[in-house]
Protein backbone atom coordinates (compact mmCIF):
# COMPACT_ATOMS: atom_id res chain seq x y z
CA UNK A 1 0.00 0.00 0.00
CA UNK A 2 1.40 3.46 -0.63
CA UNK A 3 0.64 6.92 0.70
CA UNK A 4 -0.03 9.92 -1.11
CA UNK A 5 -1.05 13.33 0.62
CA UNK A 6 -3.10 15.84 -1.52
CA UNK A 7 -3.66 19.49 -0.80
CA UNK A 8 -6.67 20.33 1.29
CA UNK A 9 -7.57 23.47 0.94
CA UNK A 10 -11.35 23.41 1.56
CA UNK A 11 -12.97 26.43 1.63
CA UNK A 12 -16.19 24.85 3.54
CA UNK A 13 -16.03 21.77 5.58
CA UNK A 14 -16.13 18.69 3.33
CA UNK A 15 -16.28 14.96 3.89
CA UNK A 16 -12.68 14.79 2.90
CA UNK A 17 -11.76 17.37 5.21
CA UNK A 18 -13.91 16.16 8.27
CA UNK A 19 -12.00 12.72 7.66
CA UNK A 20 -8.77 14.49 7.95
CA UNK A 21 -10.22 16.28 11.62
CA UNK A 22 -10.85 12.49 12.57
CA UNK A 23 -7.60 11.76 12.08
CA UNK A 24 -6.15 14.31 14.71
CA UNK A 25 -9.15 13.85 16.75
CA UNK A 26 -8.30 10.01 16.84
CA UNK A 27 -4.38 10.37 17.79
CA UNK A 28 -5.05 13.17 20.46
CA UNK A 29 -7.41 10.33 22.29
CA UNK A 30 -5.63 7.24 21.40
CA UNK A 31 -1.88 8.66 21.03
CA UNK A 32 -1.59 11.37 22.69
CA UNK A 33 2.27 11.22 22.60
CA UNK A 34 2.43 11.58 18.73
CA UNK A 35 -0.44 14.44 18.99
CA UNK A 36 2.02 16.25 21.09
CA UNK A 37 4.93 15.51 18.58
CA UNK A 38 2.46 17.13 15.74
CA UNK A 39 1.79 20.26 17.88
CA UNK A 40 5.42 20.38 19.13
CA UNK A 41 6.55 20.45 15.71
CA UNK A 42 3.52 22.95 14.63
CA UNK A 43 5.23 25.45 17.45
CA UNK A 44 8.42 25.42 15.90
CA UNK A 45 7.35 26.39 12.92
CA UNK A 46 4.78 28.93 13.24
CA UNK A 47 5.95 30.41 16.78
CA UNK A 48 2.22 32.26 17.27
CA UNK A 49 0.86 28.81 17.09
CA UNK A 50 -0.98 27.53 20.53
CA UNK A 51 -2.99 24.53 19.87
CA UNK A 52 -5.34 22.49 18.14
CA UNK A 53 -9.02 22.24 19.21
CA UNK A 54 -11.72 19.97 18.13
CA UNK A 55 -15.23 21.88 18.90
CA UNK A 56 -18.15 20.01 17.61
CA UNK A 57 -20.33 21.74 15.32
CA UNK A 58 -23.38 19.36 14.49
CA UNK A 59 -24.59 16.47 16.33
CA UNK A 60 -21.77 13.74 16.22
CA UNK A 61 -19.47 15.98 14.04
CA UNK A 62 -16.30 17.73 15.00
CA UNK A 63 -14.73 20.67 13.16
CA UNK A 64 -10.79 21.46 13.99
CA UNK A 65 -9.65 25.19 14.93
CA UNK A 66 -6.02 26.56 15.09
CA UNK A 67 -5.32 28.84 18.35
CA UNK A 68 -2.91 31.19 17.71
CA UNK A 69 -1.49 34.42 19.99
CA UNK A 70 -2.05 36.29 17.37
CA UNK A 71 -6.00 36.19 17.76
CA UNK A 72 -8.54 36.46 20.23
CA UNK A 73 -10.56 33.87 18.77
CA UNK A 74 -9.53 30.32 17.18
CA UNK A 75 -9.15 30.14 13.45
CA UNK A 76 -10.57 26.90 11.57
CA UNK A 77 -9.06 24.98 8.83
CA UNK A 78 -10.35 27.25 5.71
CA UNK A 79 -9.30 30.55 7.67
CA UNK A 80 -5.69 29.56 7.73
CA UNK A 81 -3.08 29.65 4.61
CA UNK A 82 -2.84 27.21 1.74
CA UNK A 83 0.89 26.79 2.72
CA UNK A 84 -0.10 26.30 6.64
CA UNK A 85 -3.09 23.23 6.22
CA UNK A 86 -0.44 21.31 3.54
CA UNK A 87 2.07 21.58 6.32
CA UNK A 88 -0.18 20.30 8.96
CA UNK A 89 -1.10 17.44 6.63
CA UNK A 90 2.71 16.47 5.65
CA UNK A 91 3.69 16.45 9.51
CA UNK A 92 0.75 14.74 9.86
CA UNK A 93 1.48 12.08 7.59
CA UNK A 94 5.01 11.95 8.54
CA UNK A 95 3.81 11.20 12.20
CA UNK A 96 1.65 9.01 11.44
CA UNK A 97 1.86 5.40 13.52
CA UNK A 98 0.70 3.56 10.69
CA UNK A 99 2.88 4.53 7.72
CA UNK A 100 3.02 1.70 4.97
CA UNK A 101 6.13 0.21 3.57
CA UNK A 102 6.60 2.86 1.09
CA UNK A 103 5.38 6.27 1.60
CA UNK A 104 4.97 8.71 -1.85
CA UNK A 105 5.16 12.99 -1.55
CA UNK A 106 5.20 14.77 -4.56
CA UNK A 107 6.32 18.30 -4.21
CA UNK A 108 6.09 18.31 -0.34
CA UNK A 109 7.85 22.37 -1.41
CA UNK A 110 4.55 23.43 -3.03
CA UNK A 111 2.84 26.21 -1.26
CA UNK A 112 5.26 26.29 1.86
CA UNK A 113 7.32 29.34 2.49
CA UNK A 114 10.67 28.50 2.52
CA UNK A 115 12.08 28.59 6.14
CA UNK A 116 9.44 25.94 6.87
CA UNK A 117 11.28 23.43 4.49
CA UNK A 118 14.45 22.91 7.21
CA UNK A 119 12.06 21.56 9.79
CA UNK A 120 10.09 19.65 6.77
CA UNK A 121 13.54 17.79 6.10
CA UNK A 122 14.02 16.79 9.62
CA UNK A 123 10.71 15.28 10.02
CA UNK A 124 11.02 13.13 6.76
CA UNK A 125 14.49 11.84 8.12
CA UNK A 126 13.03 10.72 11.40
CA UNK A 127 9.37 9.37 9.06
CA UNK A 128 12.49 7.38 6.86
CA UNK A 129 13.33 5.42 9.82
CA UNK A 130 9.44 3.87 9.89
CA UNK A 131 8.81 4.06 5.68
CA UNK A 132 10.93 4.12 2.48
CA UNK A 133 9.79 7.94 1.81
CA UNK A 134 9.98 9.05 -2.03
CA UNK A 135 10.09 12.27 -2.85
CA UNK A 136 9.62 14.07 -5.86
CA UNK A 137 10.73 17.51 -6.23
CA UNK A 138 12.11 19.90 -8.99
CA UNK A 139 12.85 22.12 -6.03
CA UNK A 140 16.27 24.09 -5.49
CA UNK A 141 14.94 25.36 -2.01
CA UNK A 142 14.35 21.95 -0.60
CA UNK A 143 17.33 20.27 -2.32
CA UNK A 144 19.09 23.14 -0.04
CA UNK A 145 18.63 21.36 3.16
CA UNK A 146 19.33 17.47 1.72
CA UNK A 147 22.89 15.50 1.83
CA UNK A 148 23.79 13.92 -1.05
CA UNK A 149 23.18 10.33 -0.46
CA UNK A 150 19.84 11.26 0.35
CA UNK A 151 19.55 12.83 -3.55
CA UNK A 152 18.34 10.66 -6.43
CA UNK A 153 18.64 12.31 -9.52
CA UNK A 154 16.85 11.08 -12.45
CA UNK A 155 17.64 12.51 -16.07
CA UNK A 156 16.05 11.71 -19.38
CA UNK A 157 17.47 10.95 -22.73
CA UNK A 158 16.55 11.64 -26.00
CA UNK A 159 15.17 8.61 -26.52
CA UNK A 160 13.17 8.79 -23.13
CA UNK A 161 14.82 6.65 -20.98
CA UNK A 162 15.38 7.34 -17.25
CA UNK A 163 18.92 7.20 -15.71
CA UNK A 164 19.18 7.55 -11.98
CA UNK A 165 22.16 8.35 -10.09
CA UNK A 166 22.98 8.40 -6.30
CA UNK A 167 24.41 12.05 -5.77
CA UNK A 168 26.99 11.58 -3.57
CA UNK A 169 28.44 9.18 -6.53
CA UNK A 170 29.21 12.42 -8.43
CA UNK A 171 32.20 13.13 -6.50
CA UNK A 172 30.49 16.52 -5.66
CA UNK A 173 33.00 16.55 -2.81
CA UNK A 174 35.33 19.70 -4.93
CA UNK A 175 31.87 21.59 -5.43
CA UNK A 176 30.76 21.18 -2.39
CA UNK A 177 33.61 23.37 -0.75
CA UNK A 178 31.99 26.76 -2.40
CA UNK A 179 28.23 25.87 -3.23
CA UNK A 180 25.51 24.36 -1.89
CA UNK A 181 23.86 21.52 -3.41
CA UNK A 182 21.01 23.55 -4.71
CA UNK A 183 23.63 25.87 -6.20
CA UNK A 184 24.65 22.69 -7.72
CA UNK A 185 21.65 21.50 -8.97
CA UNK A 186 20.60 25.21 -10.20
CA UNK A 187 23.71 25.31 -11.98
CA UNK A 188 22.88 21.73 -13.67
CA UNK A 189 26.23 20.05 -12.18
CA UNK A 190 24.32 17.10 -10.59
CA UNK A 191 21.87 16.72 -13.76
CA UNK A 192 18.50 16.33 -13.16
CA UNK A 193 17.48 19.59 -15.05
CA UNK A 194 15.81 17.19 -18.29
Amino acid sequence: MVSYVPTLTPLYPTAKARGFYGVFYNLRETDPDRFELITDTLSAAFPSFESLSFPPVAAGTLALTWKDKNFSHPLYMHQLSEGTVRFLWLVTLLQSPNLTAVTLIDEPEVSLHPELLRLLVDVMREASKRTQLIVATHSDRLIRFLHPAEVLVCDADEEGFTTMTWADSLDLEKWLKEYSLDELWAMNIMGGRS
